[in-house]
C-alpha cells in the first residue's frame, strides 16, 4: 500500500538523517489521517459468538479483532451492530438438506446459496454479541438472516437483491454518507455489506485489520477484487483518527 511505503520510506530517511539534510519536512511523507465526521458511521458487523473462538461457525483470527474494534469505535460519533439471526431449520443449513454437507451449496430461488453449519439461531448465547465489544455509543442494532427461506451476508439486503433491512433508509434519514466496516466476515458478510453500501451511494471502507475471512476456496481474494471494482476502499485501523 502507498501508505505503508510512505511510513517506510520515513522510517528510512530519518534513520539515514536525510530530512534535516535536504529540508525536507517529515509532514511531507507522513501517512494521511482519517478524521471520520458526524457524516460517517462505523458498521460493526456480525461480531457474534457463533463467529468467535468457539462458536459454531468460527472464523479464523475472529477475537483478534474484538480490541481493535473497541479502539477504532472512539473514533466515531455513529455506530452501527449488525446482528445474524436465524430461525431453526433455516434454508442456509446444511442440517435442512438430507445428504447434504457444510460447504457445500444448493439452489434457492434467488440462486446459489453456501449451505453452512448451523449457526446463529435466534434467542441462543450462540448468537449474542461478544460481551468483550465495548461500543457504549451504538445506536442500533440491524438483525438479518431472520426469514427462514432467504440468507442475508449484507447488512442492506437480502440474498434475494430485493428485501431490504432498513438500515440504508435509517443512515440516509441522519444524513450519513460514509460508512466504515468492521467485523466478520470479510469474503462473506462484511464485503456483501460493502458492496450494496457503495450501490446505494455511500462512500465506503473496509478496516482491513478489523476483520478476518472464512477464506473459502479462494473466497477472500474473489471479495477484495470485487470489493476494489466497485470503488470499495481499504483502509486499516491506524489511518483513522
Amino acid at each position: 500500500m502507498v501508505i505503508t511505503n510512505r511510513r517506510m520510506i520515513l522510517r528510512s530517511a530519518a534513520a539515514a538523517g536525510l530530512l534535516g539534510g535536504i529540508g525536507m519536512s517529515a509532514s511531507l511523507f507522513a501517512a494521511p489521517t482519517i478524521k471520520p465526521g458526524p457524516k460517517a458511521a462505523l458498521l460493526v458487523v456480525d461480531v457474534q459468538n457463533c463467529f468467535l473462538d468457539g462458536g459454531t461457525l468460527a472464523v479464523k483470527g475472529g477475537n483478534e479483532i474484538v480490541p481493535v474494534i473497541n479502539k477504532l469505535s472512539q473514533a466515531f460519533e455513529n455506530i452501527v451492530i449488525t446482528q445474524d439471526w436465524h430461525t431453526a431449520g433455516h434454508a442456509s443449513f446444511a442440517s435442512s438438506y438430507p445428504g447434504k454437507k457444510p460447504f457445500e451449496t444448493t439452489k434457492l430461488s434467488y440462486g446459489t446459496q453456501v449451505l453452512w453449519p448451523d449457526h446463529c439461531v435466534q434467542g441462543t448465547e450462540d448468537a449474542a454479541v461478544s460481551k468483550d465489544l465495548k461500543l457504549p455509543t451504538a445506536q442500533i442494532i440491524i438483525r438479518k438472516g431472520f426469514h427462514k427461506d432467504t440468507d442475508s451476508y449484507s447488512a442492506f439486503e437480502e440474498a434475494d437483491h430485493k428485501t431490504s433491512t432498513g438500515l440504508a433508509g435509517y443512515l440516509k434519514q441522519r444524513g450519513i454518507n460514509t460508512v466504515y466496516l468492521a467485523g466478520l466476515a470479510t469474503d462473506f458478510c462484511v464485503a456483501w455489506t460493502a458492496m450494496d453500501a457503495r450501490k446505494l451511494g455511500f462512500k465506503t471502507y473496509v478496516v482491513e485489520d478489523a476483520t478476518r475471512a472464512i477464506d473459502l476456496n479462494g473466497s477472500l481474494a474473489a471479495a477484495w477484487k470485487q470489493m476494489t471494482a466497485r470503488g470499495v476502499r481499504r483502509v486499516q485501523s491506524g489511518d483513522i483518527a
